[in-house]
């Protein structure tokens, strides 16, 4: 039996995020951990950094008795998919003894992974790239297999780095349009911000701190106060002043319907990958 709890498959940039949360929690110790990646650089960046076990096997990853975390790019899943079927991982109905399998893989839906994973509880999750700093936010959509104890443990794993919402899995194409994708379209409008101000004739670094402060400062007010983001416009926009000026360009360039054209184009992409 192996000692390993906890497996990795595709140690990129959200699996090293998740990994090093974990870690750093305590919600598993390095020894309990394998990662499979297929780059040897990064292998022995991640055992370096994490002091995990690491293969280029994923059958190897996949023989743990607690959790096995997909985070590959969607394209090659069923090259991952052909490497676990030696395992056997669906051949008993018995849910005494199961590994909970997490797919953070854009797009693919609980069908296919089900069909993958026969009688396995298998989790459908949507992180973003602010769980490498423990302020992410991902959604999670169980499957039929899943039992209340798989999905606390999973709750569990990605509470780790940051909130956790379930949605019924028709929504997580919607989901990855908006947060998984979404850190992209805040980094734009800081970067944007950051310009401005040196078109106004702010030095470079002091553009860039004041553009991100305020949209920290703005979404932690918003979160604290519940406050309707509409309400808070409002309350920073004053009758002729400088506000209102800048708020009207926004409405001239089309900023709002910028941003929901975004959410609705990456929201689509999602189902193409599904597909």
């Amino acid at each position: 039996m192996t000692g390993f709890k906890f497996g990795l498959i595709g140690g990129g940039v959200m699996g090293e995020a998740l990994l090093s949360r974990l870690i750093a929690q305590n919600i598993y110790h390095p020894t309990d951990v394998i990662v499979s990646e297929p780059h040897e650089p990064r292998r022995a960046v991640l055992q370096q950094q994490y002091g995990v076990e690491v293969t280029d096997e994923n059958s190897q990853a996949a023989q743990v008795t607690e959790v096995l975390l997909l985070a590959v790019k969607p394209q090659i899943l069923d090259t991952v998919i052909s490497d676990l079927a030696a395992l056997s991982l669906g051949d008993s109905p018995n849910h005494e003894s199961e590994v909970t399998i997490i797919s953070i893989l854009a797009g693919v839906p609980l069908s296919k992974l089900e069909a993958a994973f026969i009688h396995r509880p298998v989790i459908r999750v949507m992180p973003n790239t602010p769980a490498t700093v423990g302020a992410g936010i991902s959604a999670i959509a169980p499957g039929k297999a899943v039992q209340p104890h798989h999905l606390k443990l999973a709750q569990k794993i990605l509470a780790a780095v940051g909130d956790v919402v379930e949605v019924p899995e028709y929504l997580m194409d919607a989901v990855t349009g908006l947060s998984g994708s979404g850190p992209a379209y805040v980094a734009l409008m800081v970067e944007a911000l950051s310009d401005g101000g040196v078109a106004a004739g702010l030095p470079r670094a002091i553009a860039s701190k004041l553009a991100l402060q305020t949209v920290l400062g703005t979404a932690e007010l918003l979160k604290q106060t519940g406050m309707h983001p509409a309400e808070l416009k409002d309350r920073v926009t004053s009758p002729g002043g400088t506000t209102i000026a800048g708020v009207g360009k926004l409405e001239q360039a089309a900023f709002r319907s910028a941003l929901i054209e975004a959410v609705k184009a990456a929201c689509e992409r999602s189902k193409e990958l599904g597909k």
